[in-house]
């Protein structure tokens, strides 16, 4: 996968805590998350596992989005995973290739 802005979502486990993120490089900051090299919301909680992201032609694009996203209510951001992975799968190997 090519450095390009992305949108994502992190969760513990399904239906788990979420966390939402905005990324240049998609691969490279899940990665990161995963090694809990970032110190903060995402170490704590445990959320490592890529539910769903959704890429940007622009990262203002991506920006916007992402902000957009924060404010939604919790049943709209699970509705908007289980459209792109029902079964809430880690989505890293697919990204990693």
């Amino acid at each position: 996968m090519d450095r390009q802005p992305a949108v994502y979502i992190l969760a513990s486990r399904r239906n788990g805590t979420l966390y939402i993120g905005v990324t240049s490089d998609l691969v490279a900051r899940i990665w990161q998350h995963r090694q809990h090299l970032v110190a903060g919301f995402t170490c704590a909680h445990g959320t490592t596992c890529l539910v769903w992201y959704e890429q940007h032609e622009t990262m203002d694009s991506a920006i916007t989005r992402e902000k957009r996203l924060k404010k939604w209510n919790r049943a709209w951001k699970i509705r908007l995973i289980e459209q792109m992975n029902p079964y809430w799968n880690d989505l890293w190997q697919d990204i990693c290739g």
